[in-house]
């Protein structure tokens, strides 16, 4: 039987409830494998595994549930092994990396904060900064919207006030939200965000991280900030 692994965690870890079910279609009992001083959160793998929402969503359940107490090395969906001995050997094989990693990550937990602007209000500001701008917005109203390369212009330098500022802002939410973790990794690049950051915050910290980000979210009314946590420590795990 293929075993599917949630995570890596130390031996007697008492935090995971009796009755916790994962993956699978019934969901499939969650059990520990244990090596020495440590032990894989499993359960058995379904004979088809594929990234549905269900058992994506158990995949996360289960690792919350089995970090709320004790550290947890959580593994990405999908992760499997030829069976509970062969868990049992990893584990015994990368006994000091494990060790060395929970050690780091005891009482932490993820965020990950994206911003986006505000797109009415950030067009205020670039206007607002750009005395050119509002000079040429004037004179194409003036001239009944302007001929098409005035537009054009017109469209390009509001572009690159956009970017400037976008720059300008993702500067502004780093500066404010790194010194309050203790780790931080860039995510992805994408078009739907110009901000893109998981912090590793002590679980007592996460009052302070939070309410910086509710600061710089009034201060700053251009801003969208979205955060998603607590979360496993997925980015900080090697």
């Amino acid at each position: 039987m293929t075993t599917y692994v949630y995570g890596i965690t130390r031996a007697g870890h008492t935090g995971l409830p009796r009755d916790l079910t994962g993956i699978g279609d019934p969901p499939l009992p969650v059990r520990l494998v244990t090596q020495g001083s440590l032990a894989a959160v499993v359960s058995d793998c379904p004979e088809e595994l594929r990234p549905k929402r269900r058992d994506l969503l158990a995949h996360q359940h289960v690792l919350a549930e089995a970090g709320r107490e004790d550290p947890v090395l959580p593994m990405r969906f999908g992760s499997v092994s030829d069976g509970d001995e062969k868990v049992r050997q990893v584990l015994d094989e990368h006994a000091g990396r494990y060790e060395e990693q929970l050690g780091r990550l005891a009482g932490r937990v993820e965020y990950n904060i994206k911003a986006v602007h505000r797109e009415d209000v950030v067009l205020h500001l670039v206007l607002a900064e750009n005395a050119g701008l509002r000079t040429l917005a004037e004179a194409n109203r003036a001239d009944g919207g302007g001929s098409y390369e005035e537009r054009l212009r017109f469209g390009e330098m509001v572009a690159e006030g956009v970017r400037e500022r976008e720059l300008r802002d993702a500067a502004l939410v780093r500066e404010a939200l790194v010194p309050l973790a203790e780790d931080d990794r860039p995510g992805p690049e994408s078009a739907g965000w110009f901000v893109n950051l998981s912090f590793l915050v002590d679980r007592s910290d996460t009052g302070r991280l939070l309410a910086e980000v509710g600061r710089l979210g009034k201060e700053n009314p251009q801003l969208d900030l979205k955060v998603y946590g607590p979360l496993p420590p997925y980015s900080f795990v090697e």
